[in-house]
């Protein structure tokens, strides 16, 4: 069974890629006593999630944290750079009206974090760097699921959920477990599984509120582990409209400011992705993601290109450390596709040939087939 496109979150969809640090469960999931609800189906839940079109109202408080067993990696200024979601713990206020209507506040140690939305325009302000982004997502009308830009992470249990929700099909085992408690809501846990053993994920629990259906907490299992190695969820949650003044947003002075639009996707022939290209490989569970290793630079949150294990390259001490650490917790590898660095951890595992990442939730085995064989990515998507 898969979802139609118009019963999926009415929330902005954009894709986290999760590769490592620390872990703070117990900020999100407390022991207590499964709470007592009606007893529903797998069938039931996907279907209340199918009739939910609007997610109500909300202002919250989300942990999101991550456990993949690397060495804790150096932090870095900006809290949504990858090498800073990767370790520890974070949160996030939330300030939810609707798909147009948003805000999304990560505060840290004297510095604070912004995506808002109001209307068509959608402002990121990182006030570490005093830096400001202005989107224009004018043509998408009401359509709170268009694309949105690509360096925004997935942080709430919405987003998270309907990244996850998109993998139900044939080759998914769906399941209900036991009924929990998630920021003082009594909640369903449906839970995703793949067939596949190839996948390194074991499954994909979402918690749902019993009486709005909506996610409210998302928890990743690697394959083996009773322990979550990925989790978002709210540890506070109200039903209540945010102020409006919530979504006003004017540039602070002297802040530097990028005026830019969302390009719409383009089309491209399909073929093996060019060096340097984004690319895909597989479908589904076994999905590889194929991309320049200059990613990392921008993981990182500078800017200069990265450097290679025996390359000099420098982007600032901080993400210079954070990228080293990273690249040392490989190992050599060869094969008939050539040989390179396997970076594994308990849930992704990174094969880097080149200057090419390969990156997915799956074995060895599906990195090294992507080698040479992904598709490209067709601009904007």
């Amino acid at each position: 069974m898969r979802l139609p496109r118009n019963a999926r979150w009415a929330v902005p969809t954009v894709a986290v890629v999760v590769i490592g640090g620390g872990i703070a469960a117990s900020a999100i999931s407390v022991a207590q006593a499964a709470p007592d609800l009606p007893a529903k189906t797998p069938a039931q839940l996907l279907a209340d999630i199918a009739a939910t079109q609007k997610i109500p109202a909300l202002t919250g408080t989300v942990v999101e944290s991550a456990n993949l067993g690397l060495p804790q990696l150096p932090q870095v200024g900006n809290p949504t750079s990858l090498t800073s979601l990767i370790t520890g713990s974070h949160t996030l206020k939330v300030y939810w009206q609707d798909g147009r209507h948003f805000r999304l506040a990560m505060p840290q140690t004297m510095t604070e974090t912004d995506v808002i939305r109001n209307g068509s325009t959608l402002w990121l302000w990182e006030s570490a760097s005093n830096t400001v982004t202005r989107y224009s997502l004018a043509g998408h009308g009401h359509d709170a699921t268009a694309p949105q830009p690509a360096d925004l992470p997935a942080l709430t249990p919405q987003q998270a959920a309907n990244e996850a929700l998109q993998a139900v099909g044939k080759t998914t085992v769906v399941s209900v477990d036991s009924n929990v408690s998630v920021a003082g809501e009594a909640a369903y846990q449906l839970v995703l599984a793949p067939r596949d053993s190839r996948s390194t994920i074991g499954s994909i629990a979402i918690a749902i509120d019993a009486k709005t259906s909506v996610p409210l907490r998302v928890q990743i299992f690697a394959k083996g582990s009773a322990t979550p190695a990925f989790q978002v969820g709210y540890t506070q949650i109200s039903y209540v409209a945010p102020a409006a003044a919530n979504f006003n947003f004017t540039p602070p002075a002297g802040a530097t400011y990028d005026n830019t639009s969302k390009p719409q996707p383009g089309q491209q022939d399909a073929g093996p992705a060019p060096a340097g290209q984004p690319g895909s490989y597989g479908s589904g569970w076994l999905t590889v993601a194929e991309i320049p290793s200059s990613f990392l630079s921008e993981a990182s949150g500078q800017q200069a290109p990265v450097s290679t294990p025996s390359g000099s390259g420098v982007f600032g001490a901080d993400g210079q450390a954070a990228v080293n650490a990273f690249l040392g917790a490989g190992k050599q590898v060869s094969g008939s596709w050539g040989s390179g660095q396997l970076i594994h951890t308990s849930l992704i595992n990174v094969l880097i040939v080149g200057n090419q990442l390969y990156i997915g939730a799956v074995d060895p085995s599906v990195l090294e087939a992507a080698v040479g064989h992904a598709t490209p990515v067709p601009s904007g998507s």
